[in-house]
């Protein structure tokens, strides 16, 4: 479980804060600078240190001198060096967090945390918190200039699911590079899962490796996405972390997995708008090519879609709407493009369908190809059955 020591060094961003500060930047420039050109100004700092002080009791120096020294050794461990201040406040259940000050570290702690926890696993939950400070900090602030944006996004009159979406798999993303700060400062993988576990459940006790075990087991049996909100479920985090901390060469493919899922068109997040539409042309594209079906009537409707379409637009393999890549609800909206085409010119509409369902059954969405055919093109039980015949005429031949 301990192969190696990931220092701090090993604590770059994840690739999807990357990827949205890209998407963000590039097509949101004027917000990105709004959002940027924000600053804290003094009197808000007073305000907060004020109100921090008046709902909490501060864990002093002098009075929590071990608790102090222990924070000192996950904050040297992370190269973070600032004024740091501990606060408890008011709560039963096990809990900490961060209260993101440029330059200052504020952390909150709740519940029997400081009873609970062992030295370890104070390193473990200190280091957790003091990664969100690390990544809020990190390239002039870029990671937290777009957590405010996707926030202020969702607070605003016509916020969208796919802002829900990116700003869901955004936190998700947060907290598994928080829970490597936390084996960092802890020095080891242990103690940041029986953390997790201890904070979850309020179990005095925790056997990291067992819990492991366990969690590796759940994922043996549940192979969808995670459905959380803020902070992915414990065995996702543990297993994740387990996986970084050993090195997995899979590890990104498997975050991908466990966070985001197949792509499909009622969770799509901002970034998989872009990349479904990169993959809307290359399918189109796929379709139309080694054909004569690329009308005027045909490429007008493409160019409806796509008014930069070229005539050598890149094709994408069928492979990328596999069942791992992509849900029913993408093959579905798929057959629906090949249906609005096949459609748009009457002088070549029966080779188009052709086409459309030999597409449709390579994509393993023949079924409800069938559907789209009964309801947008009016075909009855008697056209249907035709079609079918034409269809494996076709494959014969």
């Amino acid at each position: 479980m301990n192969l190696h020591t990931p220092d701090r060094g090993a604590l770059t961003p994840p690739i999807y804060h990357a990827t949205v500060v890209d998407y963000l930047c590039r097509h949101e420039p004027e917000v990105w600078r709004w959002a940027s050109d924000r600053t804290t100004r003094a009197e808000q700092l007073e305000t907060l240190r004020s109100a921090l002080l008046r709902d909490t009791y501060r864990i002093d120096t002098d009075a929590h001198a071990d608790v102090h020294a222990t924070l000192r050794l996950a904050m040297e461990r992370l190269g973070i060096d600032a004024p740091a201040t501990l606060y408890q406040t008011p709560g039963q259940e096990m809990n900490a967090s961060l209260v993101y000050v440029p330059g200052e570290v504020h952390i909150l702690l709740q519940g029997p945390v400081l009873e609970r926890l062992s030295q370890d696993e104070l390193l473990a939950i200190f280091g957790h918190e003091l990664a969100h400070y690390l990544l809020w900090s990190l390239d002039g602030g870029r990671f937290l200039v777009a957590d405010r944006i996707l926030n202020d996004a969702l607070a605003a009159h016509g916020a969208t699911s796919s802002h829900r979406e990116t700003y869901r798999r955004y936190a998700l993303h947060t907290e598994l590079f928080a829970d490597r700060g936390g084996a960092v400062a802890a020095g080891a993988v242990a103690p940041a899962v029986s953390t997790l576990v201890k904070v979850q459940t309020g179990i005095g006790t925790v056997d990291a490796a067992a819990y492991l075990r366990q969690a590796a087991e759940i994922e043996s049996h549940e192979a969808g996405a995670s459905a959380a909100h803020s902070h992915p479920e414990t065995f996702i985090r543990a297993r994740a972390l387990a996986l970084w901390w050993e090195g997995a060469a899979d590890l990104d493919a498997w975050i991908d997995a466990r966070l985001h899922g197949p792509l499909a068109l009622e969770r799509l997040d901002l970034p998989g708008q872009m990349r479904l539409q990169g993959l809307t042309r290359g399918f189109l594209a796929y379709y139309l090519a080694g054909t004569p079906l690329a009308s005027d009537a045909v490429l007008a409707q493409v160019r409806m879609l796509f008014p930069d379409w070229r005539d050598d637009e890149p094709a994408v393999g069928l492979d990328r709407f596999g069942a791992e890549a992509a849900d029913d609800s993408v093959r579905g909206y798929l057959n629906a493009l090949m249906l609005d085409l096949a459609l748009a010119d009457a002088d070549q509409q029966d080779a188009a369908l052709l086409r459309a369902g030999q597409v449709a059954q390579e994509l393993g969405s023949f079924d409800a190809l069938q559907v789209n055919l009964k309801r947008d093109a009016g075909f009855g039980k008697r056209e249907l059955d035709r079609y079918k015949r034409q269809l494996a005429k076709e494959a014969q031949a």
